[in-house]
């Protein structure tokens, strides 16, 4: 899995594209909580899996 180092006090935004698979969508939604701001997320797939990840989040 490749990486970003972002330093410094700097903001970002902006849209990024992922495949709609399980092992894609977990380590997305946990990244949610240290977005500031509205996360929306499409294409995120119907499992039981993300469906206990996101009740832990709310």
């Amino acid at each position: 899995m490749g990486s970003f180092v972002v330093e410094g006090p700097v903001q970002l935004s902006g849209n990024v594209e992922v495949s709609g698979a399980k092992n894609a969508a977990l380590p997305i939604l946990a990244a949610v909580p240290v977005v500031k701001g509205e996360t929306i997320l499409h294409n995120v797939p119907r499992l039981e899996d993300v469906f206990t990840m996101i009740q832990i989040l709310e």
